[in-house]
């Protein structure tokens, strides 16, 4: 009867290879920088520095040398170290002392560091992890173990890199679509979802400090037969310049947003009806007073409704734009080109 033993050996040696297959694959930009990296050492043994150094530059690395924690915390702020190799005990400040700066400060936090000591007491190697100290080696050690753990310590930090790198890209990418979703494409004003859930908080708030609150509803008259006559290019060329002379004619506090259409609503808060007609009065001269190219420099004109809380029946955000529209429909009725009311 045969021995399994062999079979044994041979699943062990596979199981032990499979990290080596599924390793991270980096790209041949990123082994070149791995291979090319800005190593700085930080040994006061100048002949232990030398030998190290002379090491380090044979496996291809670029090599800087400080002799003390105070020159190379000068040399990592004035260049770019990929990893930095750190006797424990130093003349001026200790090796921990240089670690605890590193990891503390957030433009050098993401260095590896790689501990160099003579010590091997576990409670030393156990303060130099709590320093932030990434990996831990006793002198004297082997050639190939130094360039495992700089590669390993590389290989880390281009990975942390990468992550950081995708995050910020994720981070901005969900920044833009968080944008378009309360945007409106055209005008690049708010559009109406968003502008509902400012009002709730505006109606909230004025409902809490019993402040006023107006709102109006601005259209543009007869653009239907703007579309008609020149196209609806043209139209969308009407509807950015009219929402930049809107935008241009309130406050920054004030909430201007496309409501639909040809409609754009804008929220004042702090303001009375009463005092909403001046913004209302500049937004209408303005607009009427502005040649247009997309429409061979022909003017338009708005019609433009106001209302505010101090009405019984706007007891919500939402009644107070149905009321701006209501005065909206007024200013229309009345023959465009107005306010309502008066």
């Amino acid at each position: 009867m045969l021995s399994n033993q062999p079979r044994r050996r041979a699943l062990q040696f596979q199981s032990l290879a499979i990290p080596s297959v599924c390793r991270h694959r980096f790209s041949s930009r990123q082994e070149d920088q791995m291979a090319k990296a800005k190593i700085l050492l930080i040994e006061d043994n100048r002949a232990e520095a030398r030998v190290t150094r002379e090491r380090l530059e044979g496996f291809g690395y670029d090599v800087l040398l400080a002799t003390g924690g105070t020159e190379g915390i000068r040399l990592i702020k004035a260049e770019k170290v990929d990893l930095v190799l750190l006797d424990v005990v130093l003349p001026d400040i200790s090796g921990h002392e240089v670690c605890r700066w590193l990891k503390l400060n957030e433009d050098t936090r993401a260095i590896p560091v790689i501990m160099l000591t003579v010590k091997t007491a576990v409670s030393d190697r156990v303060d130099g992890l709590h320093a932030g100290a990434d990996d831990y080696l006793p002198k004297p050690y082997d050639d190939i173990e130094l360039n495992a753990r700089i590669y390993a310590a590389l290989r880390t930090k281009s990975l942390m890199d990468e992550l950081r790198r995708k995050n910020q890209e994720l981070s901005q990418m969900l920044e833009r679509v968080e944008i378009m979703a309360i945007t409106d494409s055209l005008t690049e004003l708010f559009n109406r979802r968003r502008l509902m859930s400012i009002v709730e908080k505006e109606f909230s708030r004025m409902r809490r400090y019993r402040s006023p609150l107006s709102c109006m509803m601005v259209d543009i008259d007869f653009f239907k037969g703007i579309n008609d006559r020149f196209g609806h290019a043209a139209g969308d060329q009407v509807l950015r310049q009219v929402a930049r002379v809107i935008r241009d004619s309130v406050r920054e506090v004030d909430t201007v947003a496309r409501w639909g259409g040809e409609e754009f609503v804008v929220l004042l808060p702090e303001t009375t009806r009463e005092q909403a007609h001046l913004p209302a009065r500049r937004i209408l001269e303005r607009v009427r007073s502005c040649a247009i190219d997309a429409i061979g420099g022909e003017k338009v004109t708005v019609s433009i409704g106001v209302a505010d809380c101090s009405e019984a029946v706007v007891d919500c955000g939402d009644k107070l734009v149905a009321a701006s529209d209501i005065a909206l429909y007024e200013a229309k009725r009345k023959g465009r080109n107005r306010i309502e009311p008066e």
